[in-house]
């Protein structure tokens, strides 16, 4: 019977430590996210680590919690996006709600995705989380193409009238210094053996 309680009490927890932990990083990341490096004036920025917090939850937590976590990341991005002008910017209700999807809620919890090979060690890791911002920028990719059909100028010297060209190189352009620098911050933390250590007990 004691044995049993205490089994219970340590599930118990284990949940709280994880809903706590799950919280910091959500807050985290939603404060990284408004610190920019850099800001395109065609549209998307550069934050600094914004996801990493996400992507660190995740690899120790599993993909349960680590989806649970960056969900919640979707919705405050969805909210800020609401604040800028989201439901007046005269989408169809439709256009509206694949925008809501692909622009927001798909990509942001596809963060979570990045502790999907946690099991596997450092370069699981890493190889997580590569695919996890790989997969928000294809969402990112996808509305530019399906949801704005944004062709023309983007910066001096290059035009196109080519949607998938002008989604790739729009999204590109902040997507892949995000995916630099989370990297960069994941590998540099990850090689910290206290960090390791730290993910490795739940």
């Amino acid at each position: 019977m004691t044995e049993n309680t205490n089994t219970s009490q340590q599930k118990n927890h284990s949940k709280t430590a994880a809903l706590v932990e799950g919280a910091i990083m959500v807050a985290l990341a939603t404060v990284l996210s408004y610190i920019r490096l850099m800001h395109f004036p065609w549209g998307g920025s550069v934050t600094v680590l914004s996801m990493l917090p996400i992507v660190l939850y995740s690899i120790k937590r599993g993909l349960t919690n680590g989806l649970m976590a960056s969900f919640i990341f979707s919705l405050i991005q969805l909210g800020q996006g609401a604040v800028d002008g989201l439901f007046g910017w005269g989408l169809t209700p439709v256009m509206l709600i694949a925008c809501i999807m692909l622009d927001y809620i798909c990509p942001f919890t596809a963060i979570g995705l990045a502790g999907v090979f946690r099991r596997k060690g450092l370069a699981g890791w890493i190889t997580g989380t590569a695919a996890a911002i790989i997969l928000r920028f294809v969402c990112h990719f996808l509305s530019g193409v399906v949801i704005w059909h944004s062709a023309g100028k983007l910066w001096e010297g290059f035009v196109t009238d080519n949607e998938w060209l002008y989604s790739l190189c729009y999204n590109g352009a902040y997507m892949l210094p995000e995916l630099v620098f989370t990297l960069t911050g994941a590998i540099l933390l990850l090689k910290i053996p206290q960090t390791r250590k730290m993910l490795m007990t739940t």
